[in-house]
């Protein structure tokens, strides 16, 4: 059974940064493109960034320059650094594994529970 579990997130001040984990077991945790999306209260759930199984990242606009995702494919996890945190980076944070590093959340068979990530102003 394929779990992927969220932490990491948490209270912080606009400017400031978190780095949030997701561990993952019973997949072939290498062979596969992980992506981080976030929905926010009211709205839909979007695109943040991915990395391809070879370690290739794609970054949404509004992460771009701010945010760093990357895999450690020995622990099974695959990280988000967020710098630079604004509060509209407010919502609750997930993990997912797909075949193909994709912005499309179509894309992605195996979802965790999410985390919340709460910025400040």
């Amino acid at each position: 059974q394929v779990q992927l579990v969220e932490s990491g997130g948490g209270l912080v001040q606009g400017g400031g940064s978190l780095r949030l984990s997701c561990a993952s077991s019973g997949l072939s945790f290498s062979n596969y493109a992980m992506a981080w999306f976030r929905q926010a209260p009211g709205k839909e759930r979007e695109f943040v960034a991915a990395i391809s199984a070879s370690g290739s990242p794609l970054y949404a606009g509004s992460a771009e320059g701010r945010f760093t995702i990357s895999r450690d494919n020995a622990k099974n996890t695959v990280y988000l650094q967020m710098d630079s945190l604004k509060s509209e980076d407010t919502a609750v944070y997930y993990c997912a594994a797909g075949s193909r590093i994709m912005a499309s959340k179509s894309s992605y068979a195996y979802w965790g529970q999410g985390t919340q990530v709460t910025v400040s102003s």
